[in-house]
């Protein structure tokens, strides 16, 4: 099974069920491993509540992050509009799950999958429970008239048309209208099919700059003013439903401060000015957050105050130290990401010990599947059998190679403790 490759190979479903209540130490899992740092993720969802409640926006974290069902329940919890999914697999995981909301960020144009939806909604209307909302994403006539022929067709009636958000792209960016005029055509087509419901605009800042300078950050103002534009435009037109409220979405890890500062003006939960608008971010890495990527473009470490902390880690064992200035472990790119950045060595516990102490000038220069290459001074003092703490950049591709991690009670205590598994979804 997937998840043993997080727990010790004695350990049997008895032991995993008593990881709550023993409590066992953090030096007694195998390498490699990925943990999550319960201390840090309750930080993180807290500061991210706390930011948004202060920005005047709401918040449908990306679920594509972490894949896991307590994680996205604490999201909730923590006030969450709902959970954003990237792929339709990812959106019937959510709707096996019961998430009251889901957005699917990409156009649902596979005519199994938007027959799936219809029928789980329908299923959900008579039952009263589970998912009762779905919006999904277009960016063409196309998607609209394939969308429009299929739902048309199907057997299952769904308590409600599908809602669907109008996508604005910009040049050299990911998908997306790329002009206004082809964005309203895309808004009339949604508005004129009874299968479909004109639920308000969406766009993604983060394929159009990757840094936070300042020419990047005038590039996503720019895009996020058009994105204003085509909502102001579509509205103008006449073209959403009467009496019903509408979404603002833009906004990654990246650049959610600039989302906020543009289209916050447009949030009127109440509808006081017309129209009942939601203005929702997507942000999604900001639960376990980073040590490389995202550490480096947070807004939080733009704007000040209150940081986020990275809650993964990544844990591997020195099996060989062949010249003085280098040392081998036993975690490579099946392991740990690789893509934003390779592992950063912050710490080591030495053989035997159950405590971490900091680890200074040692650099990850390369990977291999199952081997990583630590670059070290001549005379550290690092042996066959120590364990190296490692930092991690990107948490999406974490996840990703873990069908579960351990977390454990704070990654910053002296002794580490295991209390739990976080086991993922990712098909």
């Amino acid at each position: 099974m997937g998840d043993r490759k997080a727990l010790p190979l004695s350990y049997d479903d008895t032991d995993v069920a008593a990881l709550g209540e023993r409590r066992p130490a953090l030096s007694t899992f195998p390498t490699p491993l990925v943990t999550v740092s319960e201390a840090a993720v309750q930080h993180n969802l807290d500061t991210m509540r706390a930011w948004c409640e202060r920005a005047g926006v709401g918040l449908a974290p990306h679920g594509k992050t972490t894949m896991n069902r307590m994680l996205w329940e604490r999201q909730l919890a923590a006030g969450a509009w709902g959970i954003t999914v990237a792929t339709p697999w990812q959106l019937s995981v959510a709707m096996d799950w019961g998430i009251p909301r889901v957005m699917l960020a990409n156009a649902l144009v596979q005519p199994d999958a938007l027959r799936f939806v219809a029928e789980r909604l329908a299923s959900a209307a008579d039952a009263r429970a589970g998912t009762h909302e779905v919006i999904v994403w277009a960016d063409s006539v196309r998607a609209v008239e394939i969308m429009h022929a299929t739902l048309s067709g199907t057997t299952a009636r769904a308590s409600a048309p599908l809602g669907v958000l109008v996508e604005l792209g910009g040049a050299g960016g990911r998908t997306g209208a790329r002009t206004l005029p082809e964005a309203l055509a895309v808004a009339r087509a949604i508005a004129a099919s009874p299968s479909l419901r004109l639920a308000g605009v969406a766009g993604y800042e983060g394929a159009l700059a990757h840094s936070g300078d300042a020419e990047s950050l005038k590039t996503v103002r720019s895009y996020l003013e058009r994105l204003a534009e085509l909502h102001d435009a579509v509205a103008a037109d006449g073209l959403y439903p009467h009496g019903e409220s509408v979404i603002v979405t833009a906004g990654g890890s990246a650049y959610f401060d600039v989302v906020a500062d543009v289209l916050g003006p447009l949030r009127d939960l109440d509808g006081h000015r017309g129209r009942a608008v939601e203005v929702l971010l997507r942000s999604g890495a900001y639960i376990t957050h980073d040590d490389g990527f995202y550490s480096g473009i947070t807004p939080l470490g733009r704007v000040g105050g209150e940081s986020f902390r990275s809650a993964i880690h990544g844990w591997a064992t020195v099996v060989s130290r062949p010249e003085p200035g280098l040392a081998l472990v036993d975690a490579g790119k099946r392991d740990f990401p690789y893509d934003e950045g390779l592992p950063l060595p912050q710490a080591v516990r030495a053989f035997g010990s159950t405590e971490v102490r900091l680890l200074t000038g040692a650099t990850v220069t390369a990977m291999n599947d199952q081997h990583s290459f630590v670059a070290v001074p001549p005379d550290a003092a690092l042996a066959v059998g120590d364990v190296v703490r490692f930092g991690l950049s990107h948490p999406c591709t974490t996840f990703d190679k873990w069908r579960a991690l351990a977390v454990i009670d704070d990654v910053d205590a002296p002794h580490p403790r295991v209390t739990g598994l976080l086991e993922t979804a990712f098909g």
